[in-house]
């Protein structure tokens, strides 16, 4: 069933997120005013070494869940760039490695019910390493982890990132 919607008026608006109160109705139902943050589309990259077995990741702490876990390098598609741009890009900048050849991996919404945002991963096959990140900030380690690893931290819950965890999984499963 499709619900219809009248309108949307904004709460709060800035270059990172856009929060909505949009007028909808369901089919039969009342209609009420539904919160919808909208944020720019966000892309990040599996960059993975068949020599090595092994996937780069980030361990880094979120102050906003307070939890520390492994995270692909991904960060926000700015104005005018396309995606896989986006997602070498946000890599480099993130771990000092630049990505080989990327191809895409898998698209979704990452909170459909809540967000309009976008998710776009890649996958590349080696990277050559430039030195060290440009945004230091972005994690406390950098990592080549073999894919066993990958499974025994996924399983231990030390990937709570939706994004990357759907990723390593995807790539996990065969699917890219």
């Amino acid at each position: 069933m499709r619900w219809t919607v009248h309108g949307e008026r904004t709460i709060y608006d800035s270059d990172w997120v856009h929060l909505t109160l949009v007028d909808v109705e369901p089919p039969g139902a009342e209609r009420f005013e539904h919160h919808v943050v909208r944020i720019r589309a966000a892309a990040g990259c599996l960059v993975v070494d068949s020599e090595r077995d092994a996937v780069l990741l980030l361990w880094r702490h979120r102050f906003i869940t307070d939890t520390w876990g492994w995270e692909m390098p991904a960060g926000r598609v700015d104005d005018g760039e396309e995606a896989l741009d986006a997602a070498a890009r946000e890599t480099l900048e993130e771990t000092g490695w630049r990505p080989g050849p990327l191809r895409p991996l898998v698209e979704f919404n990452t909170a459909n019910g809540l967000l309009d945002q976008r998710f776009f991963v890649y996958i590349a096959d080696g990277a050559t390493h430039e030195g060290e990140p440009h945004d230091p900030y972005e994690s406390e380690r950098v990592e080549w982890l073999t894919w066993s690893t990958v499974r025994k931290e996924i399983t231990d819950g030390r990937v709570p990132d939706g994004p990357s965890l759907l990723a390593l999984s995807y790539a996990l499963a065969g699917l890219g």
